[in-house]
């Protein structure tokens, strides 16, 4: 279950000097304006229950996604009240915790451990996630000498190892070549079947039709409808 009760986020201004800004601010000041606050988010109440497909729609900085970064505890809401039950995947920003330094074994891992599984459950998992990504000995290499295909390809097979309860999804996520993208994709597909809950954002309204029955529109850090996908999808195409 995911439950958001008048969650509101809002991003600080400039605030607090660092140090390098004290040093550096007399010459600086003039030619940098000053943050200010933007509030993403603006009392939010939504509840997703098990069994729910939910897609999440609206413009560019709507706060779609980061919604979905407050769901899965990126971002602590400013005000409100977020309450998540059960094991949670974010499958966005899947390169975030690699160490470039370190080798495609090791970086299993750290990724591993960032995204909520035991060193045990790492152990169990690590032949299989090795496998498929299809890497070979280049995981015996640091990162850094991968070339982006490569990465994605690890990025992906460890981030899509667990089975969570719930599933935050940001766009259709693209690993590899045509064959991989074909793999990613199925494996992708068993995520979605057998998580409890999935929350999904996409531009693409076909992929929202095909994967939710309920659809959130934000506007402007709001919720502006929310309700069956074709009902909502289809005010959303009449006002675009």
């Amino acid at each position: 279950m995911i439950r958001l009760q008048e969650v509101s986020l809002t991003f600080p201004g400039r605030g607090a000097q660092s140090l390098r800004e004290k040093i550096t601010g007399a010459v600086r000041r003039s030619r940098i304006p000053d943050r200010r606050a933007v509030t993403a988010l603006r009392g939010i109440d939504l509840e997703i229950r098990r069994g729910e497909r939910v897609g999440v729609i609206g413009l560019n900085g709507a706060g779609k996604t980061t919604l979905l970064k407050v769901m899965c505890g990126i971002y602590p809401p400013t005000a409100g009240r977020l309450t998540v039950e059960g094991d949670i995947a974010c499958l966005f920003e899947i390169a975030t915790g690699f160490e470039m330094e370190a080798t495609g074994w090791e970086n299993i891992i750290t990724r591993g451990l960032l995204i909520g599984l035991t060193r045990r459950e790492i152990r169990e998992r690590t032949e299989e996630i090795a496998a498929f990504t299809e890497l070979g000995d280049a995981l015996d290499r640091p990162v850094k000498t991968y070339s982006s295909g490569m990465f994605i390809r690890l990025a992906f097979a460890v981030s899509t190892s667990m089975v969570p309860d719930v599933l935050l999804l940001d766009e259709v996520v693209a690993a590899g070549d045509q064959q991989f993208q074909e793999k990613a994709t199925a494996r992708l597909t068993q995520m979605v079947e057998r998580a409890s809950i999935l929350v999904m954002v996409s531009h693409s309204m076909d992929a929202i039709l095909a994967n939710c029955g309920r659809v959130v529109w934000l506007e402007g850090g709001r919720v502006r409808m929310d309700g069956p996908a074709e009902e909502v999808v289809r005010a959303y195409g009449d006002v675009r």
